[in-house]
C-alpha cells in the first residue's frame, strides 16, 4: 500500500534507530523536521524535478553545498527504503548542484598568530589552555579533546589514543539539546597520535595540577564543547588575535603539516579522515611558487637545451 513520505520517514527512523548512534539518529530527525517534512511530508510521489528545485532553493538560501548534499542523502535513503518495501515509488534521481563561484578559504591562523598563541599556551599550561594546544599540535576535533581522559595518554610511549567524543545534539522528541558522550565519529576516528616534545612538556605540567580524570578542565565530568569554544574566543581576544572558530585549529594543524611537506596519507590518518581524498580536497592547494617549480621540473626532465638569447 502506497504511503506518504511522512509515514515512510517514520518507518525508516524506526528501522535505523537500533543500528545507528543516538547522536546520528538525532541528526536524522532534525534534518527531517527542519528541511524534508515541510517540503515533501504529504507527497506520495517525489519527482527528480521536485528534488532538483529543492536543492536549488536550499543552496540559494545560504546553506553550504555539503549540507544540502547531506540532506538529499537522507531523502534518498528514505525513498530507497520505501521502494524496497513497496510503499513508495523509488526513482534514482540525477541531481545537479550549483557551481561554486567563490573560492572558499578554510579558517586558519596565520603563522605569526599561531606562534603568538602557542607561546602563550606553552608558557602558561593550565587545565583550560591544554585543550587549545592539543588542537594545534594534533588536529583533534573539539569533541575528542573535551572527552579525552588521562588514561588515554601514554606518557612513556608519547602517544594519545583517540577513542571518545562528546557533543551536544538537538533531540526532536525532547525538544531540547542534550550532551552525549560516545565513541568517535567513524572507525577511522579511532586513532593513535604521537605527542610532540612541546606538547608533552605542557601535558606533564597539567597532569600534576589536575585532579580530574579528564585532560581539559577541573571537573569530574567531560568539558562542555560549547563553553570551551567561548573560552577559546575570549583568549584570542585577550591576545589580540583575529577571531577564528575552534575547528580552525584543526585546519591550521593540517595546513602546517602539508606546508611542511608531510606525506598526505600520514596527515589523513592523524586527522582521522576516512580516506586520503578528503585530506587532498581540503588542504592540498598548491600556491604559485609550487606551480612554478612543477613546471620547471617537467621542462628539465625533457632534457632540451635552453634557446639562445
Amino acid at each position: 500500500m502506497q504511503k506518504s513520505f511522512r509515514e515512510i520517514s517514520q518507518f525508516w527512523c524506526d528501522a535505523k534507530r537500533p543500528i545507528v548512534k543516538h547522536s546520528t539518529m538525532c541528526a536524522y530527525r532534525l534534518t527531517l523536521q527542519t528541511h524534508l517534512l515541510p517540503c515533501f511530508g504529504e507527497m506520495t510521489v517525489i519527482t527528480e524535478n521536485e528534488v532538483q528545485q529543492f536543492v536549488i532553493d536550499k543552496c540559494f538560501s545560504g546553506l553550504a553545498k555539503k549540507t544540502v548534499r547531506d540532506i538529499v542523502a537522507v531523502l534518498k535513503s528514505i525513498i530507497k527504503y520505501g521502494g524496497k518495501h513497496k510503499m513508495f515509488p523509488f526513482e534514482n534521481w540525477d541531481i545537479e548542484y550549483p557551481t561554486d563561484t567563490e573560492v572558499y578559504r578554510l579558517p586558519t591562523l596565520t603563522l605569526n598568530h599561531q606562534r603568538v598563541l602557542m607561546v602563550h599556551l606553552m608558557t602558561t599550561p593550565t587545565p583550560q589552555n591544554i585543550g587549545i594546544l592539543l588542537a594545534l599540535c594534533t588536529g583533534m576535533r573539539i569533541g575528542e579533546i573535551c572527552a579525552m581522559k588521562w588514561e588515554d595518554v601514554d606518557f612513556k610511549q608519547k602517544i594519545i589514543t583517540v577513542k571518545h567524543t562528546v557533543g551536544r545534539v538537538y533531540n526532536c522528541e525532547l525538544k531540547s539539546t542534550e550532551k552525549i558522550d560516545s565513541s568517535p565519529k567513524t572507525k577511522n576516528s579511532y586513532r593513535e597520535i604521537p605527542i610532540s616534545k612541546q606538547l608533552l612538556k605542557a601535558m606533564r605540567i597539567v597532569k600534576k595540577l589536575s585532579s580530574s580524570p579528564y585532560v581539559v578542565g577541573t571537573s569530574g565530568q567531560s568539558k562542555e564543547p560549547r563553553s570551551y569554544r567561548d573560552y577559546f574566543a575570549r583568549l584570542l581576544k585577550r591576545l589580540n588575535i583575529p577571531p577564528i572558530v575552534f575547528h580552525g585549529l584543526r585546519h591550521t594543524f593540517a595546513t602546517r603539516c602539508i606546508e611542511s611537506q608531510c606525506d598526505y596519507k600520514t596527515v589523513s590518518v592523524i586527522l582521522g579522515h576516512s580516506n586520503v581524498a578528503t585530506t587532498l580536497n581540503l588542504y592540498v592547494h598548491p600556491n604559485i611558487n609550487q606551480k612554478k617549480r612543477c613546471i620547471e621540473r617537467m621542462h628539465n626532465s625533457l632534457g632540451i637545451a635552453e634557446p639562445l638569447e
